[in-house]
């Protein structure tokens, strides 16, 4: 997305700006709270997380159930970076009914809680099928992680942030004796003496009882508050969150190990950070990607997009940040990763990425605003005419071109003109623009209205 805005008097000889692949959000609703995870269960239906305790119901028709599927607000702490933070339906949920959820308690414990829906009412979960999975202690307010997903092996992966304060002053990111700072791994569908699930038998550091978290898959996260598996390769892409200058993704091939470290708190990103009693640079696995805060302070994770109807966008990994309300994707060409800007808005405090059962992706913020996420191409330039503007004045208005716009003449005092176009937009000689005159000029491949 390319934009210009003038609103003072001026002449160019020459002014040229050109588009590329965009995406624009469309507004499926702004009455949840402060969303924090978007699922579905297999079916039609959207299941949107509210970090106060609810988890509500977008039916295929676009309303909203009036009673949550679930609430636990009287058993979160709904607050700062704490609350209600993830969920994921069991693979076999038409059958068994089984979900997951991720909260904080007002006492600061993380719990990993299974629920079923209702036997009679697929609208509504049973509350009091509650079974306890697993729970840990948060020793600070902020870095609780949050996000559940299963991973193409059948397990639940699990994220944990490092325990918060600030540059992980209990060092838990490299403490394999901690559920903190890690992805973890278990089987939700056995269970092991003592526990409601079971230790999978190739976890990287499964060795029985005492010692390392048999739990851990990998280690070395700052606060992984985002993570999500590519549906049709299976990697794992995760957002981590950075102290104070760099965020970073990183990405395990499918079909992968386990145990790698991910660095924390020796590195943010690739840089160091605090390396006492830090092992060699090559025991640590970097990010594939990283960017400096002149770009962002906090990434939201997001998903690979293997949807069907925007082939464009199709194999990118999208993701955002929360300061900026930027929304990027990367991409693998030959080998190197390219990072593209599809969408600027400034603000947008998106907090989580959510898939349908088609693939299709949406976007939730802490305002409670649920978007639905499209691509716009270029290509498309077929279906609108290329435009000539001389007019002197040029009268008020929106004028929408295909590949090119090209304009002389001029906008005068008290007027506004916006241009969008496909390709490019060419301001030629003589072209002015009046003081007190409001001009416009974005190039886009989704026109008006988009990025």
């Amino acid at each position: 997305m390319n934009k210009a805005l003038f609103s003072i008097t001026f002449l160019l000889f020459c002014f040229s700006i050109s588009a590329q692949v965009g995406i624009q959000l469309s507004l499926i609703s702004n009455t949840f709270g402060s969303i924090t995870d978007i699922k579905h269960a297999g079916g039609n239906r959207i299941f949107v997380v509210d970090k106060a305790g609810y988890i509500r119901i977008l039916n295929p028709n676009g309303s909203i159930n009036p009673i949550p599927f679930l609430d636990i607000h009287t058993l979160v702490n709904n607050s700062g970076e704490q609350g209600l933070l993830g969920l994921a339906f069991h693979p076999d949920y038409a059958q068994n009914g089984y979900f997951f959820i991720n909260y904080v308690t007002p006492g600061q414990n993380t719990i990993i809680a299974r629920y079923q829906v209702s036997a009679t009412d697929t609208s509504l979960a049973e509350p009091l099928s509650s079974t306890l999975i697993l729970s840990f202690a948060q020793p600070y307010t902020n870095h609780n992680g949050g996000e559940l997903n299963f991973g193409p092996d059948g397990f639940l992966y699990i994220s944990s942030g490092d325990g918060g304060s600030g540059g992980d002053p209990l060092d838990n990111g490299q403490n394999a004796t901690s559920f903190l700072g890690k992805i973890l791994r278990i089987d939700v569908d056995n269970s092991d003496p003592g526990l409601n699930y079971a230790i999978p038998a190739d976890n990287p550091f499964a060795d029985g009882p005492g010692g390392n978290r048999d739990e851990i898959w990998s280690t070395g996260l700052r606060n992984p508050w985002r993570f999500s598996f590519d549906r049709l390769t299976g990697e794992l892409w995760i957002g981590d969150v950075g102290q104070g200058l760099y965020e970073e993704i990183d990405m395990e091939t499918a079909g992968g190990a386990g145990g790698l470290n991910y660095g924390w708190r020796c590195y943010e990103g690739n840089h160091t950070y605090n390396n006492n009693n830090c092992s060699s640079m090559s025991t640590y696995t970097f990010p594939i990607f990283e960017y400096d805060h002149s770009f962002g302070c906090s990434i939201t994770g997001g998903y690979v997009y293997r949807g069907q109807n925007y082939p464009i966008i199709y194999g990118r990994y999208l993701y955002t940040d929360y300061c900026t309300g930027k929304i990027w994707t990367l991409k693998n060409e030959n080998g190197n990763w390219v990072n593209e800007l599809l969408f600027e808005n400034s603000g947008g405090n998106y907090t989580t990425f959510g898939e349908d059962k088609q693939g299709e992706m949406y976007i939730g913020n802490v305002r409670g605003e649920l978007f639905k996420i499209s691509a716009c191409d270029p290509a498309l330039a077929v279906n609108y005419p290329d435009l000539s503007i001389s007019n002197n004045p040029i009268p008020s208005g929106t004028y929408e071109a295909g590949n090119t716009l090209n304009s002389q003449g001029r906008v005068e005092t008290g007027s506004q003109v916006d241009f969008y176009a496909f390709g490019s937009i060419k301001l030629d000689p003589g072209f002015q623009v009046e003081s007190g005159a409001v001009f416009y000029a974005k190039t886009s491949a989704c026109l008006n209205g988009g990025n």
